[in-house]
């Protein structure tokens, strides 16, 4: 639930203290509109949506489907202080990052002491927006050697979205551990 909002510049900082955040939306032959979310409910959405579902903003009667594109923090309380939302059509395929979601435990570094070295955290994804999925798992039980690789072609994305990484780029990777020389 959002509001336009006039309320400009350093004004802001009333909207802020009634705890509301200020807010951007465009997109696709859309002018910008300013909006006013209520900080509680952004909080709430955020954490179950990510930047990579689809929510949909109520504003009057009007239903606006959106990602959230981009937010900016305080960075001394770690309060959300502005958002960017971006309208999309649900007929139009778009590219956006998608996080990676690390499950399990690597053989190669429990047994055999590797390092995971993780070398992509969000890959761009390309799909119609009610095909993007939430978060892509990457299963690390793969890692069973030292020098071991996941590769953008091991991920199982599902559904009708692609990487748009290419196939052999590397996700993640176990090294050998290196001792530390000693100082004498």
């Amino acid at each position: 639930q959002v509001q336009k909002r006039e309320i400009l510049g350093k004004k802001v900082k009333s909207l802020r203290e009634r705890n509301s955040i200020p807010a951007e939306l465009y997109g696709h032959d859309l002018k910008n509109i300013h909006l006013s979310v209520p900080a509680k409910e952004f909080a709430r959405l955020f954490r179950e949506a990510g930047e990579s579902t689809v929510i949909n903003l109520v504003l009057g009667k009007e239903k606006l489907p959106v990602l959230i594109h981009d937010i900016q923090k305080d960075l001394l309380t770690e309060n959300v202080s502005h958002i960017d939302f971006y309208q999309v059509r649900m007929d139009e395929k778009i590219t956006t990052a998608v996080s990676l979601e690390f499950v399990g435990e690597a053989p190669a570094v429990k047994e055999k002491g590797g390092v995971l070295i993780k070398a992509v955290h969000e890959p761009e994804v390309e799909a119609l927006p009610a095909d993007l999925p939430h978060s892509i798992p990457v299963d690390l039980s793969l890692l069973s050697d030292i020098g071991a690789d996941i590769y953008v072609k091991d991920l199982k994305i599902g559904g009708k979205a692609k990487i748009s990484a290419h196939p052999e780029t590397v996700i993640a990777t176990v090294a050998e551990a290196k001792e530390e020389a000693e100082e004498k």
